[in-house]
């Protein structure tokens, strides 16, 4: 019965686990910042933005 329990203990554990959701949840928002900075940089969007500045700086109030 008691190494059965230290069998099941050294099979059951996750000491890492944290770790390892951690690194991935960072490399999944690393890469969905750079996909939203191409996004965002690319020209459509910036004369998109530029143009949605432009009209309101020169509307009339």
């Amino acid at each position: 019965m008691f190494i059965r329990s230290k069998i099941h203990d050294l099979v059951d554990r996750d000491d890492g686990m944290s770790t390892v959701e951690y690194a991935l949840c960072t490399i999944a928002a690393a890469a969905f910042a750079a996909l939203l900075f191409a996004i965002v940089s690319s020209p459509a969007v910036f004369n998109g933005l530029t143009a949605l500045i432009e009209r309101a700086l020169t509307a009339d109030w």
